[in-house]
């Protein structure tokens, strides 16, 4: 990672970063039409109940019914008659059949009921996928409206980045988003490429350096030559492989729904002989039609429904008490079939905010760390910079006083200069500043310590000499931090190294425990993926336990290597949190995104969500799933043995109708109960034993 350090003052009035924010692209619920229909069988249903229950006359709440019944369910009924004509048959008509049957024999609360609840569930469903694409539109919100487009005779003119050519030369102003992906023809700055690379601090860039649209430049000037057009920008790839990735992932179902198909046909054509094989050899007309009615009851599959969605939607219930957003039943069930891990590192595994972990004063230097410290974060306290914060609550955490610093200046990709108690202190990249060439500040005045004298006149003979120590001892001590994988800061004073800092992204308390808890429950080690540099990645992964590294990615990279192990037959869970993680939540077998510092499209792409950015949950809700699964798998035997004794008594003998609803309801609500289970506290708890405890 690049060691730089530069202002990040507030940008004068009419600069890029001072314009106000698009609006958010956001569906309002109302605007669908599956919400509207919903929403007004809901109020009928509400309307026609109180009246039925206080004994109105039956025309008064049999109309709202009606209504009802056809507000939620003419499009479901649509839906099915279509299917039909396809020669399927759908759920969508079986629930119409279910409500209109239900009706048909006095049941008309409980056919409007399932109606409201049906109806109910495509509109959150209907939601889902709108705000999904609301996300993926949004993300192109990240381009400018507008470019400076520099014409041949060096004029300027404003144009759309989407008018761009391959050749064109842009200007970017301090504080601009970028308009096109391209290389930097003069200039120096830091940009801000976390949408892209996930990289926490921003990055030097210098004339040859590639530079991505979208991406936010710090407080330098750059020219930049456009290499790609705007429809194949990084920031499009994105866009166009989020929607892909949603759009070829496969079609999934609960296990019920796998078998529903075949097993209601097969309801069907029994309650169909079962009704006409006796009538054909002389049986009563009544006593056929009453055996065929029980058969229907018994052999109904409500205890087979009821046996998967109560322990999934319980799982969900649970999770969400706890910080962990799971968006269907389908997610939770997938959530149980994993058996191999990627971590973003970046927000995920770290807490995305830079810490100074080191405090190294250099020796003969004459400081100690709190005076190192004090100094470096007395000449920041002005600057913006995400390093400069780092430095400055570093000191705040030692409680350090900090003195008054005078005459501030910076250079974009070089750092500060101040003076601090009439001492010149001067931190940035020690790259710049242990060759003297600290650069220049907007003003034209030359900062750091190279402005006393030329290291290579004659008349510096005497200056080199007498730092030559301090800058070999000061070159070994940035290169074991950056070989650490630590960012290094270097501070001069009145000229001469007095130190260097280490400046690191934070490694979340509980991410060894988590990557150890997800390793038990997989059978595999988690892989790493990260836009971020390769050394940074491997200190990371050494102090997590995790030894598959993919560093340097850019957001296809990621989804490349995501789709190389689901090729090898394995279900990947991905966890991420940046843009550049949200082609690979979208492609993997399941996402989950971190909620806290989560981008907008990460969170509407990935499959649940961790609100309270507690990354011990993701194990705990992995678990948690695959106690779901293991009740459902319990409730299908329940509702299997119900149902087949059931059955065999009506058919082998004479099954009494009301025996026949009592053991068909009493399995029903028997798998319901067993299913709530997981609603219990100590099952979240039970299942955080395999994850870490964050405190």
């Amino acid at each position: 990672m690049p060691s730089v350090l530069a202002d990040r003052r507030p940008l004068p009035t009419g600069a890029a970063r001072a314009e106000p924010a698009a609006p958010r692209r956001r569906t309002r619920v109302l605007a669908l039409p599956e919400a509207r229909w919903a929403a007004a069988a809901t109020v009928l249903f509400l309307l026609a109940l109180p009246l039925q229950l206080t004994g109105a006359p039956g025309w008064a709440w049999g109309v709202p019914y009606a209504l009802a019944y056809a507000a939620g369910g003419w499009e479901p009924a649509r839906a099915g008659l279509r299917a039909l004509a396809d020669r399927t048959l759908d759920v969508d008509l079986l629930m119409i059949v279910a409500a209109l049957g239900a009706a048909a024999v006095g049941q008309v609360m409980d056919g409007a009921l399932l109606i409201v609840i049906f109806a109910t569930s495509g509109a959150l469903e209907a939601l889902a996928t709108a705000r999904t694409a609301d996300s993926v539109r949004g993300l192109l919100d990240l381009a400018p409206a507008t470019a400076t487009r520099l014409r041949a005779d060096g004029t300027e003119e404003t144009v759309a980045p989407a008018d761009l050519t391959v050749g064109d030369t842009v200007l970017v102003r301090p504080g601009e988003r970028i308009g096109a992906d391209g290389r930097v023809l003069d200039g120096t700055s830091e940009v801000d490429q976390a949408t892209i690379t996930g990289e926490p601090l921003p990055v030097a860039k210098e004339p040859g350096d590639e530079v991505y649209a979208g991406t936010l430049n710090g407080t330098g000037a750059l020219r930049v030559r456009v290499d790609r057009d705007a429809a194949d920008s990084v920031i499009a790839r994105i866009v166009r492989m989020v929607e892909e990735a949603s759009g070829t992932k496969a079609p999934t179902q609960l296990f019920i729904e796998k078998v529903e198909q075949r097993y209601s046909l097969g309801m069907v054509a029994a309650t169909l002989a079962v009704f006409a094989v006796p009538l054909a050899f002389g049986a009563a007309l009544t006593g056929s039609l009453l055996r065929a009615m029980t058969f229907m009851i018994v052999a109904s599959p409500c205890a087979v429904v009821l046996a998967t969605m109560p322990p999934l939607l319980s799982a969900i219930a649970n999770a969400g008490r706890h910080g962990v957003l799971v968006k269907s039943a389908v997610v939770m069930e997938r959530l149980g079939q994993v058996d191999a891990v990627a971590l973003d590192k970046t927000g995920t595994l770290t807490e995305g905010t830079p810490r100074v972990t080191d405090v190294v004063p250099l020796p003969g230097a004459g400081l100690g760390e709190r005076e190192l410290l004090t100094l470096a974060a007395a000449a920041e306290h002005p600057s913006e910079h995400p390093l400069a914060r780092a430095v400055v609550d570093a000191a705040r955490a030692r409680d350090l006083a900090l003195p008054t610093a005078h005459g501030f200046r910076s250079a974009p990709g070089v750092g500060v200069t101040a003076t601090v108690q009439d001492r010149t202190v001067a931190v940035g990249a020690p790259a710049r500043l242990l060759n003297g060439t600290s650069g220049t500040p907007e003003d034209g005045t030359p900062t750091g310590p190279s402005h006393a004298v030329g290291y290579d006149s004659p008349a510096a003979a005497s200056p080199v000499t007498t730092r030559q120590a301090p800058d070999r001892a000061a070159a070994s001590l940035v290169a074991r931090l950056e070989t650490d994988g630590r960012t290094a800061v270097l501070v001069v004073v009145d000229g001469v190294p007095a130190g260097v800092l280490g400046v690191a992204d934070r490694l979340r308390p509980d991410a060894a425990a988590t990557v150890a808890a997800l390793t038990a429950l997989t059978g595999s080690r988690p892989t790493l993926l990260t836009g971020d540099n390769a050394r940074a990645a491997a200190r990371l992964a050494g102090e997590v336990g995790i030894p598959d590294v993919r560093a340097g990615l850019l957001p296809e990279d990621k989804v490349a290597a995501v789709r190389e192990r689901q090729d090898a037959g394995r279900r990947v869970l991905v966890v991420g949190d940046g843009v550049n993680d949200a082609p690979a939540l979208a492609a993997a077998h399941t996402g989950v995104a971190m909620g806290r510092a989560g981008s907008d499209l990460a969170l509407e792409t990935a499959d649940a969500v961790i609100v309270r950015d507690e990354l011990a949950a993701v194990p705990a809700v992995v678990a948690l799933s695959r106690r779901a699964r293991r009740l459902v798998v319990q409730n299908l035997v329940i509702a299997a043995v119900f149902i087949s004794g059931l059955v065999v008594w009506d058919l082998a003998g004479t099954l009494p109708l009301p025996l026949g609803v009592l053991g068909h309801e009493g399995s029903t609500v028997l798998v319901g109960l067993n299913g709530l289970r997981l609603l219990r506290e100590a099952a979240w708890s039970e299942a955080a034993r395999t994850a870490p405890d964050p405190t």
